[in-house]
């Protein structure tokens, strides 16, 4: 055989079904040798789009994502999903093409120095220039994906190594390391917690990468300890555990921001102290001493001091750490301040307490837990004096709750960047931390459609939901096509402020409401451009709209894409200012 044929020989091994790619020069003889296999390939339309969607169908699948590209501009349009993915710890191989070895460094037609490129945001960046290396740089490839902390790797392969000839090799086995914190460091922490009278659960997104979901919720269990969790972190603990605050950090739950800054003990399960999550680190739980368990040794430290680390399997450390605690008032105190905090929702100008029924018609799906209002806001305003009419606006986290609510099981949300990503992640709730997927650490807008298209791929049998915003949509927009081409019954909530909304929230409230370059109001008709692809649309301004649009949305067997349109001046609340203290919330 030769290289190309190697190497999916190699993705076979690997048990690869699925990969997403756009063909060109320097890869046509990997494209060549796909002709004959079995593996399922997906042409995305943009190099962007198949990295996202390689990094969403690892996610959603538990498996390494895989893509191609081609040299020079594949390369580069490839870079920001691979970067996506390192910062966010997703297993992803990526596989390009490279000009022959005879012209690399001339300056040749569509070379580029990826490794140079490409070390900087991946876990790793080989370049195969003699076949003989190819079977084991591919495998190790595969293991550094997928081991310890994940990330991506990418592997350039010479387009004259893709041809070159080369004999079958014995297959390598390469066993993966487990890690594990030594018993002396499990007892300092568990001493630790006996003596704490205020402790939180801090719960990352290594919680998921471990696979450790049950372990953390057994635990938390056991302890009782009250947890919050970051972004990545969010579907760890069970959404109805009686302890859970909600997500921690510049949008996150007043509960969670004041517990956190009233802990005396932070035990942090696969978390970074990101500065997303913390505002000022110097005044980030002030009076906390810290327990942190990571599996990469880089993270303990590098932010916070710990007064205990354990750095290993959470598989194995999770279990050790789970020990009753008597702090029965510190419970209290926190479910206390989660009924007090809980999030408003209203229709229209009004607002809804979240304990409040109405019996009034129309009123029943109003606000959270299908509840409405007799006394329906918090100003004991009655429903006969809620001017409920056929103009109200939608207000989007209202809309989010109730999507949440009536979602099918099992369903997969995605979400691009924005004022929406953070409104879901506050009136959303996810039963695992995979049903979830967005782009955490590094925030890329365009994320949404081509990270569901690989979960839709993943997870055939199941719903998929991406929830875009006007900007983050018209990024990667292209990949209507993939949506098409591949008849995926993936469903698309697009909530339409016409202004890039995050940043305009950010000028209005700390640039002088100088609003520079967030205008989108000349954004095309989206139902149109949908029906343009074949995809079925509808468009809805009115809150009255809402069931009805759901409910047709969720009917179509289809993929489907409902624009949502809202008003311009919706923030997001709360919101901790830059360099603030977390209790410092801004609340609208």
């Amino acid at each position: 055989m030769n290289g190309a044929q190697l190497t999916l020989e190699i993705l076979n091994r690997h048990q690869v079904e699925s990969v997403f790619g756009y063909p060109g020069g320097a890869i046509m003889p990997i494209y060549d040798a796909l002709y004959d296999s079995e593996i399922k390939h997906y042409l995305c339309r943009h190099e962007q789009g198949a990295a996202f969607a390689a990094l969403g169908y690892a996610k959603a699948s538990g498996k390494v994502g895989v893509c191609f590209a081609t040299s020079g501009p594949g390369v580069t349009n490839l870079i920001t999903g691979l970067a996506d993915a390192n910062a966010d710890s997703v297993p992803v191989v990526a596989i390009t093409g490279q000009v022959a070895t005879t012209l690399m460094g001339t300056d040749a037609f569509q070379e580029i120095d990826v490794l140079g490129l490409s070390l900087a945001v991946t876990k790793h960046a080989f370049q195969v220039t003699e076949i003989s290396e190819l079977e084991a740089t591919l495998e190790q490839a595969f293991t550094l994906a997928r081991s310890g902390r994940p990330g991506a790797v990418i592997v350039d392969i010479p387009k004259d190594v893709q041809l070159a000839q080369v004999t079958r090799q014995p297959q390598l086995i390469q066993s993966e390391k487990i890690n594990r914190a030594n018993d002396e460091e499990i007892e300092a922490a568990k001493a630790l917690m006996r003596n704490a009278e205020k402790p939180i659960l801090y719960v990352g997104g290594g919680v998921a990468i471990a696979k450790a979901v049950d372990e953390v919720r057994a635990m938390a269990s056991e302890t009782g300890a009250p947890s919050v969790c970051t972004l990545k972190g969010l579907g760890s603990i069970a959404p109805n555990d009686p302890h859970f605050l909600g997500m921690i950090g510049m949008h996150g739950s007043k509960s969670a921001n004041l517990a956190v800054q009233a802990c005396d003990l932070l035990i942090v399960i696969g978390a970074r102290f990101d500065d997303r999550v913390t505002g000022k680190l110097s005044e980030f739980a002030p009076h906390a001493k810290v327990i942190h368990l990571d599996i990469d040794p880089a993270e303990v430290n590098k932010l916070r001091q710990a007064n205990v680390s354990l750095v290993g399997d959470f598989k194995y450390t999770l279990p050790a750490l789970s020990i009753p605690l008597n702090i029965k008032n510190w419970r209290e105190i926190c479910a206390q301040m989660a009924r007090d905090y809980a999030p408003k929702y209203r229709h229209g100008n009004e607002s809804y307490d979240s304990d409040i029924r109405c019996n009034k018609p129309g009123f029943e799906n109003a606000n959270r837990d299908n509840a409405s209002c007799d006394n329906a806001s918090r100003g004991n305003a009655s429903c006969d004096n809620a001017k409920r009419n056929e103009t109200t606006s939608i207000h989007a986290p209202s809309l989010l709750k109730r999507l949440s609510q009536i979602m099918p099981p099992r369903t997969t949300v995605t979400t691009d960047v924005g004022q929406h990503q953070m409104w879901v992640a506050q009136h959303m709730q996810f039963e695992r931390p995979e049903k979830l997927i967005t782009s955490g650490a590094l925030g890329s807008m365009g994320f949404g459609i081509p990270a569901a298209i690989g979960a839709q791929i993943a997870n055939q049998d199941d719903g998929v939901l991406a929830i875009s915003g006007d900007g983050s949509f018209m990024m990667n927009l292209q990949e209507l096509a993939t949506i098409k081409r591949f008849s995926l019954p993936l469903k698309i909530l697009l909530i339409d402020n016409t202004k890039l909304g995050m940043v305009r929230q950010w000028q209005s409230l700390f640039f002088d409401k100088r609003f520079s370059e967030t205008d989108l109001s000349d954004n095309p008709d989206f139902a149109s451009l949908a029906n343009a692809f074949s995809i079925p649309a509808q468009t809805i301004s009115r809150h009255v709209e809402i069931e009805s649009a759901l409910a047709r949305m969720f009917s179509v067997t289809g993929p489907y894409l409902l624009h949502v349109k809202i008003d311009q001046d919706q923030n997001v609340w709360p919101l901790v200012p830059p360099n603030t203290a977390n209790q410092a919330m801004m609340e609208g």
